[in-house]
């Protein structure tokens, strides 16, 4: 456990090394080039049919480089990037400016508040938080936050008032080796010792987490 701790600092470290240059996408721009992405993810980026997720307040790096692996899972025929046959048709017309601007614009919007079930807060507050050391599962904050909302340098997302469905299905993702973007392959390995009840119970509170 101490070797995990001691590989996510050094990770965070690097990660915030590499990305410390200034983000230059203009949120202006991005906003003129967003209509397409309403149809999915709403107007204001908070996405009403909860399978896509919430995309307004999410980190610019972040969303930059998700677009990015969207549109190399295309053109590689999956074998490298993000493979998803929606996104990355979206993505493959984009410049790679036209992904800063839209990850500026996105990043600029409040997300909206999610809920967690009474039923899950003790368990899911105590994996979230804790981890399980038994099982070699790390504690979610320690890369993502105590309240959820990860950091833009060191590239790790804000989760809290995702959509609970869609959480589920990238953590059932990265579980399986579908979504294979994860930095050093760090979440597939955490995934891998997730159960199906751990991923349900994570998924909702983390809906209401704040």
């Amino acid at each position: 456990m101490k070797k995990l701790a001691l590989s996510l600092t050094m990770l965070v470290g690097v990660l915030s090394a590499n990305n410390a240059a200034a983000f230059d996408g203009d949120a202006s721009a991005g906003k003129d080039k967003s209509a397409t992405c309403a149809a999915c993810h709403g107007a204001d980026g908070n996405a009403p049919v909860t399978m896509y997720p919430k995309i307004a307040g999410q980190h610019a790096e972040y969303l930059y480089k998700q677009l990015k692996e969207f549109k190399l899972g295309m053109t590689s025929g999956g074998e490298e990037g993000r493979a998803d046959p929606v996104m990355g048709g979206m993505a493959m017309p984009l410049s790679d400016q036209d992904m800063k601007d839209l990850s500026a614009y996105f990043a600029s919007l409040n997300m909206s508040e999610g809920t967690t079930p009474e039923d899950v807060v003790e368990q899911g507050e105590m994996l979230y938080k804790a981890g399980d050391s038994e099982r070699g599962i790390p504690a979610c904050a320690a890369c993502h936050g105590p309240r959820g909302n990860g950091t833009s340098l060191a590239g790790f997302p804000k989760i809290s008032f995702q959509h609970a469905e869609y959480l589920k299905a990238q953590l059932e993702k990265f579980r399986d080796g579908a979504r294979a973007n994860d930095h050093n392959g760090m979440m597939r390995d955490i995934a891998k010792k997730l159960t199906d009840e751990d991923i349900e119970v994570l998924s909702k509170y983390l809906g209401g987490l704040h």
